[in-house]
């Protein structure tokens, strides 16, 4: 309920006295254009791959800019789509990895091979609003923004067909947003890029070794690494990207694990270091409280509910109807006003969304508090263990599962 409050006010604190964030965005001239490299890391994505580039190609403002996909160990048609796109599009360039070694594998070799000065990570069902590469470029050109290292965006749903769809639209706006608006708005740092579509200042990525190819999530830890390096990382509301979303149960928990493990080994990797000089990264040492009381809520929550169940049973068998009542009175009681705030936080976040309205999905909110607060802690939980022992014997893996898609295009 704090994380809920704090996470609102500083989301509607961004919004209005926040003075870091660009209000306006100056078109960049095409003979001024820097070098962008698309880069697309894949794996088994022959139901959206060719959508994607054919949007990339044909519908974004920008002229300077190539697009290389890094094959990272296809077994579908995949390589062969990409071999006929090539004849299509020139700047369209390919590089094949025979042996599947996950996606920070992919982007590391891609790296080597790119033009761009500047390079954007875009996820194969990735398409990113028509503007987007200068406006990303309005926060990489100039002195005042010499030491950006990576400019991460607001990610939003596409398919918002199914019931699982549209609450994910919701938390994308309640959760993700929002506090991304707060940690940047207040601290100045973020916790995570979106690895999905983010962009990277080559240097910046050369500088920190590139990324951690023994992470379950890229995205986190690159965002720690340049961030202790001293490069600027901003999160801006005002670039949007179209993301395909996991739109059955089962994937979308399997998702979930995979960022509830990234995010404990992000926790385990970092507490010492900020820990030894914890007035120099007072903002990450924020940071790094709110994540690590949120594991400590994943524990407390799940044991405390299993407590809770054992001794409603108790009471059920035991004929004790009176202390029943009382903590079922308690439990609603307590739920009541979790349900309130979140609720609350879930409007305000909405209302935020100035691009598109969103506030239609708010109807959609109970089923999300529902995934959110029984999945969320499970997780973290089943994951936890396999983090640390990832970081501490170095056995994480990196490997990709083929992802699954759902094939459509933004309108």
């Amino acid at each position: 309920m704090i994380g809920a409050i704090a996470w609102t006010v500083g989301g509607i604190f961004y919004r209005f006295f926040y003075k870091g964030r660009l209000k306006t965005f100056q078109r960049v001239a095409p003979e001024d254009e820097p070098m962008i490299t698309i880069m697309i890391p894949a794996h088994n994505e022959e139901l959206v791959i060719e959508d994607t580039i054919e949007y990339l190609f044909t519908e974004l403002d920008y002229h300077n800019f190539e697009v290389l996909v890094c094959d990272d160990g296809s077994t579908d048609l995949t390589p062969n789509i990409l071999q006929r796109l090539m004849l299509k599009y020139p700047r369209l360039r390919v590089v094949r990895i025979t042996a599947n070694k996950g996606k920070a594998h992919a982007f590391n070799i891609g790296v080597s091979f790119a033009k761009g000065e500047f390079i954007l990570s875009n996820d194969a069902d990735i398409m990113p609003e028509r503007d987007a590469l200068w406006r990303y470029m309005n926060y990489f050109v100039g002195d005042k923004f010499q030491n950006t290292g990576a400019v991460t965006v607001n990610m939003t749903v596409q398919n918002r067909s199914l019931l699982v769809e549209k609450s994910q639209t919701v938390e994308f706006s309640s959760i993700a947003g929002i506090i991304k608006r707060t940690q940047m708005g207040v601290l100045g740092a973020i916790y995570a890029y979106s690895g999905a579509n983010t962009m990277y200042r080559k240097k910046a990525l050369f500088d920190v070794g590139i990324f951690r190819q023994d992470r379950a999530t890229e995205d986190i830890s690159i965002a720690w690494d340049q961030q202790f390096h001293g490069w600027q990382a901003v999160y801006t509301p005002d670039i949007i990207a179209y993301m395909n979303v996991p739109n059955t149960f089962d994937a979308l928990y399997k998702q979930r694990k995979r960022w509830a493990k990234g995010g404990t080994e992000s926790w385990f990797t970092n507490f010492g270091r900020i820990f030894k000089h914890p007035l120099h990264y007072l903002p990450k040492v924020i940071l790094l409280i709110d994540q690590t009381l949120s594991i400590v809520w994943a524990f407390y929550y799940v044991i405390g509910t299993i407590i809770m169940l054992v001794q409603f049973i108790i009471d059920v068998l035991t004929n004790n109807y009176l202390d029943l009542n009382i903590h079922l009175e308690r439990f609603f009681i307590f739920y009541s006003y979790v349900s309130l705030v979140g609720f609350f936080q879930l409007f305000s976040s909405l209302a935020l969304e100035s691009h598109e309205s969103k506030m239609k999905y708010i109807i959609f909110s109970p089923l999300y508090l529902l995934w959110y607060w029984i999945v969320g802690p499970i997780t973290v939980i089943t994951s936890f263990k396999a983090a640390i022992q990832g970081v501490v014997k170095g056995e994480a893996s990196g490997t990709w599962v083929s992802p699954e898609r759902t094939k459509m295009k933004k309108d």
